[in-house]
C-alpha cells in the first residue's frame, strides 16, 4: 500500500505511558474452537467462518526449509516449489485486447484488461459435483492505485482527459476466470465471469449513509449512486461468497486549491466541511494524480460532499456480472485496510477493519441480523445494519470495545454528531470523541479458523514520540517505530460478536537482530521482517506475514540486509518464523488465498521496480526492475502468481 504521510489525527486521544516491559503471558481461554466449512450455497468459497468449537484442534508449524534474504529482480520460493505469472497488469481479463509494451493502449483497452497494482485476492472455487473444484474458479483482485509513468507512454509530461480516464480504468477490480490444467494455471478467454469495476464504475450506495443529505452531489441528488471505487487496499470475503473490497488512500486523488468550499456562505458549516476534509488527509495538491484537471468532482472545494462517497467497503458479487457493487456504509468511513469477517456464536456477522494510517484505530462491526447458510438473497443487506465499534486497548492487558452509535455517550447532537449517518461518515471524529487507542498503522487482520485469536499487523509509525505526537503506550510500545508489530487478542467468550471486556497481547514486536538496539532488535523467533502488512490465517492454523518495507527504506539504514520485501510463516504457539517467499526488486508482496485443497497458493506482486517517489521515469521504464516478462515487455507490471510443490502436496508442508 502506498503510505499517506499526511497526519490527520490531532484528536488527542489518551494513550499510555507505560512502556510494555515483556511479552504479557499468552492469552487465557479455551483451547481451541473450529472451523465452520461453508456448505449448502449456491458457489461456495473457501474461507472458513470460526464459529464453534472443535476439540484437540492444533495450530501447524511451518514445514519448509526457510529461504535467505533476496535482492534480486525475481520471486524466489523454498527448493520444491515452483511460481508462475497468472495474470498480469495489461492481460485481458476475457477476450479483450493484449498488454501493449509502449503503454499506447487505451482507457476503453484497460477497461477490459486486468488492473494495476494488484492487492487483496481471493479464489472461489467452482463447484464440481458435490466438490469444490481446485482446478477451476473465480479469481478476483483488487487494484491499489496507478503508476503514471508506467501507464502512459510519456508518463505525466503531458496531461489530458484520456489519460485520466485510463488511470480511472486501471483502478478498481478485476474478476477473471481461471483454469488449471497441464500443468499451470490459465485464464479462461472469453469468459461469461469476466469483469472489471473501475473508478467510473456506478456503484450502490447501501446503509444509514445512504440518501444523506453529506452524500449528494450535483450528479447525484439523491445520494445513492456514486461512480467508482478507487485505491483499493485488501478485502475480505463474507460467508455468503461475495468480495469485500477496501477503500484506503482515497484522500489523495482529491484536491482542496483554495482550502474552502466554492459558494458557501455559512462559516459553521464550511469550517467543518473543511476541518472534516483535513481529519482525512485532503490537502491542495493530494498524491499528484490530477484527475481534479479533467474530472471536476475530484476538486473538493467545488465539491466537497463527493469525498464522502469515499473511504468505504464495498460488496461485489463475482458470481453475477451483471449486479451492482455497493458500498456499504454501516462499517463506517476511514481509510480501510481489510475487512476480515467471522461469524459471532449466535450466526451474526463480524467484520474486523483497519484504518491504515498512523495513531489511527482497529474498528468491529456487528451485524443486527443473523447469518442464513444457503440463502443468498436473504443476506444480501446483511452488512447494512448493525453496530460499529472502535477499540481501546488498555495497558494492563484488557480492551474495550466503544460503540459508535449516534445519541450515546459524547456522539450526540450537541457535540455535532446529528444522526447516524454523520456518525458513520466522520468516524474518525466519532473515534476521537470515544477516545479509541491511536496506533501504529493497523492494516490486515485475521482470526484462527481453529481458536479465533485474532490478530492484527502494525506496520511502523516513525512518528510515534515525536514533537506534538502521541508517545509510546502499551499497544504501540516504541518510539519512532521503524519495523512495526503484531498484536493479538482472544474476544470474551471466544466470540467474536462479544461486546464485553477482550483480553490482548503482544504477539511479535518485528526488528532485525543484527542490530545493536534492543527497540531495533525486537523480539522475532526465527527469519527477520519489519513492516508486517498482509496477514491470513489457513485453516490449519498457520500464520501467513507479509511484508510492505517502503521503496525509500528498503535495503537501507535498519533495513540494510533484509532484502526484498517478503512473506513468511510463522508458528503462533512458539511464535517462530519461517521466510517463504521473497518478490523481485521495488515491489510489496501482498493477498494471499489457497485453492480449497491447499495445493496452489495465489499471491499478488505490487509495483516491482518501484521508485522511491513512486512514480517511474517513462524514458527508463525498466531502470529499477523488468518483472515478470523481462527488458522485452517495456516494463514492469503487478502480478498474480500461483505457487505449488512439484509433487503437488499442500502448500506450506
Amino acid at each position: 500500500m502506498r503510505d499517506d504521510d499526511t497526519f490527520g489525527n490531532t484528536s488527542g486521544s489518551p494513550s499510555f505511558g507505560d512502556v510494555l516491559a515483556s511479552r504479557r503471558a499468552l492469552l487465557r481461554g479455551s483451547a481451541a474452537a473450529g472451523a465452520v466449512a461453508l456448505a449448502g450455497l449456491p458457489f461456495a468459497g473457501c474461507a472458513t467462518f470460526p464459529r464453534t468449537s472443535a476439540a484437540n484442534a492444533t495450530p501447524a508449524t511451518p514445514g519448509f526449509a526457510p529461504i535467505p534474504v533476496s535482492s534480486a529482480d525475481t520471486v524466489v520460493v523454498p527448493e520444491g516449489y515452483e511460481v508462475q505469472v497468472v495474470h498480469a497488469w495489461g492481460d485481458p481479463i476475457s477476450d479483450g485486447p493484449s498488454f501493449r509494451s509502449d503503454a499506447t493502449n487505451s482507457a476503453d483497452d484497460q477497461r477490459r484488461q486486468v488492473g494495476m497494482h494488484h492487492d487483496g485476492i481471493h479464489f472461489f472455487p467452482m463447484i464440481e459435483g458435490t466438490t469444490l473444484s481446485s482446478t477451476h474458479g473465480l479469481l478476483v483482485v483488487n487494484h491499489e492505485y496507478t503508476d503514471d509513468g508506467l501507464l502512459h507512454p510519456d508518463g505525466m509530461r503531458t496531461w489530458s482527459a484520456s489519460k485520466v480516464a485510463k488511470s480511472q480504468a486501471a483502478h478498481g477490480v478485476s474478476i477473471t476466470e481461471v483454469r488449471y490444467a497441464a500443468g499451470r494455471w490459465n485464464v479462461v478467454r472469453p469468459s461469461t465471469w469476466a469483469r472489471r469495476v473501475t473508478a467510473s464504475t456506478p456503484i450502490d450506495i447501501g446503509g444509514p449513509a445512504a440518501r444523506d443529505p453529506a452524500m449528494r452531489t450535483q450528479a447525484d441528488a439523491a445520494g445513492r449512486i456514486v461512480l467508482g471505487t478507487i485505491n483499493n487496499c485488501a478485502h475480505g470475503v463474507t460467508p455468503w461468497n461475495t468480495f469485500l473490497t477496501c477503500e484506503e488512500n482515497f484522500n489523495g486523488y482529491f484536491v482542496n486549491p483554495t482550502g474552502g468550499v466554492a459558494g458557501l456562505q455559512d462559516p459553521d458549516q464550511k469550517l467543518r466541511i473543511v476541518s472534516g476534509q483535513s481529519r482525512y488527509g485532503i490537502t491542495k495538491s493530494g498524491f499528484g494524480y490530477r484527475w481534479h484537471e479533467f474530472d471536476e468532482r475530484f476538486d473538493a472545494s467545488r465539491h466537497p460532499n463527493e469525498p464522502n462517497r469515499f473511504g468505504w467497503v464495498v460488496e461485489i458479487d463475482p458470481w453475477n456480472p451483471s449486479s451492482t457493487p455497493i458500498k456499504r456504509t454501516a462499517l463506517g468511513r476511514f481509510k480501510h485496510e481489510g475487512a476480515t469477517c467471522a461469524l459471532a456464536t449466535d450466526g451474526r456477522v463480524v467484520v474486523y477493519m483497519g484504518d491504515d494510517e498512523r495513531f489511527e484505530y482497529v474498528y468491529k462491526f456487528v451485524s443486527r441480523h443473523r447469518y442464513r447458510p444457503g440463502e443468498r438473497e436473504g443476506n444480501r443487506d446483511l452488512l447494512d445494519a448493525g453496530t460499529l465499534f472502535v477499540a481501546r486497548f488498555d495497558a494492563d492487558g484488557t480492551g474495550r470495545w466503544l460503540p459508535l452509535v449516534q445519541g450515546q455517550g459524547p456522539l450526540s447532537g450537541s457535540n455535532g454528531f446529528h444522526n447516524q449517518a454523520d456518525v458513520l461518515i466522520r468516524a474518525r471524529q466519532s473515534a476521537d470523541a470515544l477516545g479509541a487507542t491511536p496506533m501504529d498503522r493497523p492494516e490486515w487482520i485475521a482470526v484462527s479458523p481453529l481458536d479465533r485469536t485474532v490478530y492484527c499487523a502494525m506496520t511502523n509509525n516513525s512518528h510515534r514520540g515525536a514533537k506534538d505526537r502521541p508517545g509510546p503506550d502499551a499497544a504501540n510500545p516504541r518510539a519512532g517505530n521503524a519495523f512495526g508489530h503484531i498484536v493479538r487478542w482472544r474476544e470474551a467468550g471466544d466470540d467474536p460478536g462479544s461486546d464485553a471486556p477482550f483480553r490482548w497481547e503482544m504477539y511479535a514486536q518485528c526488528g532485525n537482530p543484527a542490530l545493536a538496539g534492543a527497540a531495533e532488535r525486537g523480539n522475532v523467533n526465527g527469519d527477520a521482517y519489519g513492516s508486517p502488512d498482509g496477514l491470513w490465517i489457513d485453516p490449519r492454523g498457520l500464520l501467513w506475514i507479509q511484508t510492505d518495507v517502503s521503496t525509500s527504506a528498503m535495503n537501507k539504514g535498519v533495513y540494510a540486509g533484509l532484502g526484498n520485501n517478503q512473506m513468511l510463516a510463522a508458528d503462533v504457539r512458539s511464535g517462530e518464523t519461517r521466510r517463504f517467499l521473497v518478490g523481485p526488486v521495488g515491489c510489496e508482496i501482498t493477498g494471499v488465498a489457497t485453492t480449497p485443497d491447499m495445493s496452489t497458493m495465489f499471491v499478488c506482486v505490487q509495483h516491482p521496480g518501484e521508485t522511491p517517489s513512486e512514480r517511474s521515469d517513462p524514458a527508463r521504464p525498466t531502470a529499477v526492475s523488468s518483472w515478470p516478462g523481462g527488458a522485452s515487455d517495456g516494463r514492469p507490471r503487478s502480478a498474480t502468481i500461483a505457487i505449488r510443490r512439484r509433487d503437488g502436496g499442500v502448500i506450506g508442508t
